[in-house]
């Protein structure tokens, strides 16, 4: 094995398992995938990511077959619609995060832009967030409601479900979505009180300093 496919390996291991750990993912819900140059890697299916060994981690080639590892989780629409339509997103992380998922339920969210720019991280690390249309766990569907957006996003929310979120790298990402949890949970804590985004201006300066996701 490719010592960088090894590294990255004990990478996913390692961040899932604190996801875990800090309640960013709950029984088997969640999964993560990365790049590499021949395929991905994948979190295996009915799994917890609290206990994701480097060698049950499942890999993919470029054709999109399964090559080793377990069987790769259900929901690989979500991390193939992105990686086709992003080529700089380096790793995909869907969770069911409680405030993220949260948002996502409330009838009123905007689905053009799920988590307005409250902080300025939420716009360094994460972006515009879309809200996509309710499938079913699995559903190949899901993936094209994403491609239809044709990279425009970093992340997402799955009405119902929960957010997926990619980055430049493995580490990117997770702390891209934990940056969109901690600013759900605020958006929702803050729910029928005046709150002050950051305007046009500040969010521009924002993206020409650090650079648009």
């Amino acid at each position: 094995m490719n010592p960088n496919e090894t590294m990255l390996r004990e990478q996913i291991s390692t961040l899932c398992a604190s996801l875990f750990a800090r309640g960013f993912s709950v029984g088997t819900a969640g999964n993560v995938s990365a790049r590499l140059p021949d395929g991905l890697l994948m979190t295996p299916t009915n799994a917890t990511l609290g206990d994701v060994h480097p060698d049950r981690i499942a890999k993919i080639d470029l054709s999109g077959h399964h090559v080793s590892g377990e069987r790769p989780t259900k929901e690989i629409f979500l991390h193939q619609a992105f990686y086709d339509t992003r080529p700089d997103a380096g790793a995909v992380v869907h969770l069911h995060s409680t405030w993220a998922t949260a948002l996502s339920c409330l009838q009123d969210t905007d689905q053009e832009d799920c988590v307005p720019p409250l902080t300025p991280y939420v716009v360094m690390r994460v972006g515009t967030v879309k809200l996509i249309p309710y499938t079913r766990p699995g559903d190949p569907g899901a993936g094209d409601l994403i491609r239809g957006l044709n990279g425009s996003c970093a992340a997402v929310l799955l009405a119902n479900h929960g957010p997926v979120v990619t980055g430049r790298d493995l580490f990117s990402a997770v702390c891209a979505a934990e940056e969109l949890e901690e600013t759900a949970k605020l958006l929702v804590a803050l729910r029928g009180m005046p709150m002050r985004f950051l305007t046009s201006d500040q969010v521009g300066i924002l993206q020409s300093t650090f650079g648009r996701i």
